[in-house]
């Protein structure tokens, strides 16, 4: 079998290094790197046969500066840091990792929903600020506390990620809603883009970022929302104008957010979410559990093993 040069650009991502990437010694030699920057790569490693990059921008420039390139696959699902284009003209596959993620996002996304509805974390900084000492009742109560059955869940975009958190809201007796670019003959209520706005009281984003959902949540899109509404953003950051977000939260159009990704990661310090009323961030970390980045690695490396034996799969130019 040909041995291969395979080059991990920011493994600091994945919390990966070489003894855990050493399977990928079945196809040659690896070089593992924190955190390569655009420029770098084909400054270091000009004669790499295969680049594995989870954000590291792969330009047209870097995939012309290297001339024995083959194949780039990309630890993640979304692939916008790759110039898809440029790579095709030159013949090479790049090849995503999709599903790794389907179960971990799902999942955070209803950690957002249920502590917004059951207030757990409040409830927590409460007691321990000793307000339940203080009680003169049993219990503290909040009127903000509410049920997921009956609510309406409005899911913007409908593969796989999407697909998982609809079915974990049936099962908490949820409507769903959802608007998608393909429409299945599947029992699943779709709806227009304004129609999920005016009806939901939760709003999930799964869809990937394009021409056509950049900054799609606006200003606009907010005005249609229900007062009560939360919405929820674990796809990319660049689908939400930040700015009309904070402004729907601040002036109640909106009544909470709760967001993974954002638009410039990590956070600027001037992101206008940042001190926003009524928003729960984390910092990009839905995807991240440790079974999750473990089938990530698996994924890439099926990739590279269908590459080597003349069977490409999930190439996405």
């Amino acid at each position: 079998m040909k041995k291969y040069k395979i080059v991990f650009t920011d493994t600091q991502t994945i919390n990966g290094n070489e003894d855990n990437l050493k399977q990928f010694c079945d196809f040659g030699e690896i070089k593992v790197y924190n955190n390569l920057t655009s420029a770098q790569i084909a400054e270091y490693e000009p004669d790499a046969d295969i680049i594995v990059a989870n954000k590291t921008l792969i330009t047209a420039d870097v995939i012309n500066n290297m001339p024995n390139l083959k194949l780039i696959t990309i630890l993640a699902t979304g692939y916008n840091n790759v110039d898809t284009s440029a790579a095709a003209k030159r013949g090479i596959p790049v090849c995503n990792a999709g599903q790794y993620s389907t179960d971990s996002v799902a999942q955070h996304v209803f950690s957002f929903i249920l502590n917004h509805t059951n207030r757990v974390s409040e409830f927590d900084r409460r007691v321990k600020i000793g307000d339940w000492e203080k009680s003169e009742v049993f219990c503290l109560l909040d009127d903000r506390m509410t049920e997921l059955k009956g609510k309406t869940l409005g899911i913007f975009g409908y593969g796989s990620i999407g697909r998982k958190v609809g079915e974990i809201a049936r099962a908490f007796g949820m409507n769903v809603i959802v608007t998608t670019r393909t429409e299945r003959e599947d029992g699943t209520h779709y709806v227009s883009f304004d129609e999920l706005l005016e009806k939901s009281d939760f709003i999930t984003v799964h869809c990937p970022l394009t021409e056509k959902t950049n900054k799609i949540f606006d200003k606009a899109a907010f005005a249609k929302c229900k007062k009560n509404c939360m919405f929820i953003n674990t796809s990319r950051g660049g689908t939400v104008d930040e700015q009309a977000l904070a402004d729907a939260l601040n002036s109640g159009k909106i009544a909470a957010a709760a967001v993974d990704v954002l638009d410039k990661e990590p956070m600027s310090t001037s992101c206008p979410l940042k001190t926003a009323k009524n928003i729960t961030f984390t910092p990009h970390i839905a995807w991240a559990a440790k079974e999750t980045r473990q089938r990530l690695v698996d994924i890439v490396y099926k990739n590279i093993e269908s590459f080597v034996n003349g069977n490409i799969i999930n190439k996405v130019n």
